[in-house]
């Protein structure tokens, strides 16, 4: 059979193949984005204190392990480049990225210790280290948060369903309830433009010249 005529092996929600894992697959990204949808003030209020943190010169650092890399490499791009509006380019480091340096970390002090000595590295008090887990157990996640702490920066999780010890350890989380790996990540995404949105509608707001520093000022 030729793949333009190929169909789903079965399409009943019980049946095997693809069809049935998008079913069940919907229902469990409905659980998630329905509780995202409960908790949006959460995400409002980080949007807007991390806006007026940027532009006031402090950073965000973002840390996670292979898919929630991915999705922490794609919110510092939105933040150095752009979402939607035109604005100046906010000072935002996916932790994984480096890979020199994580490679030297790694061997060197171990996997535990690979996005936390960057915290020690880059994070100044102020600054905002975004952790992103899934399990919300993942080691070198939580050590991270745990020298953020000590350090002094903000610590805000994004993690599967709770409790998990990431979402205990940091000074707060969004906790998506649904129940597979792949539906969670795939809010955590929807989190991530939600948080950009309000990023960009708190810099709209504060654009007028004297309210917001400079890229002058805020190099020095």
């Amino acid at each position: 059979m030729s793949s333009a005529t190929a169909r789903p092996a079965s399409r009943g929600p019980d049946g095997p193949g693809t069809w049935s894992w998008l079913v069940r697959h919907r229902a469990d990204l409905v659980v998630g984005l329905d509780h995202l949808s409960a908790d949006l003030g959460r995400v409002e209020a980080w949007g807007q204190d991390l806006a007026d943190r940027m532009l006031a010169g402090h950073r965000l650092l973002v840390a996670g392990n292979g898919g929630s890399a991915a999705e922490a490499q794609h919110l510092t791009a939105e933040l150095v480049g752009r979402f939607e509006a035109e604005r100046v380019p906010l000072a935002a480091i996916a932790l994984h990225a480096e890979t020199s340096s994580l490679s030297a970390i790694v061997n060197d002090y171990g996997q535990d210790e690979m996005f936390a000595r960057q915290v020690g590295a880059h994070g100044r008090p102020g600054d905002v280290l975004l952790s992103l887990s899934t399990s919300g157990a993942s080691a070198n996640v939580l050590v991270a948060a745990r020298r953020a702490r000590e350090l002094g920066l903000t610590t805000w999780a994004l993690t599967g369903p709770a409790p998990n010890p990431l979402a205990a350890l940091c000074d707060d989380a969004l906790a998506v309830p649904s129940a597979s790996t792949s539906a969670v990540q795939e809010v955590h995404l929807v989190v991530v433009h939600a948080l950009c949105a309000t990023l960009d509608a708190r810099v709209a707001e504060l654009a007028e010249p004297e309210q917001v520093p400079s890229r002058t000022e805020l190099r020095a």
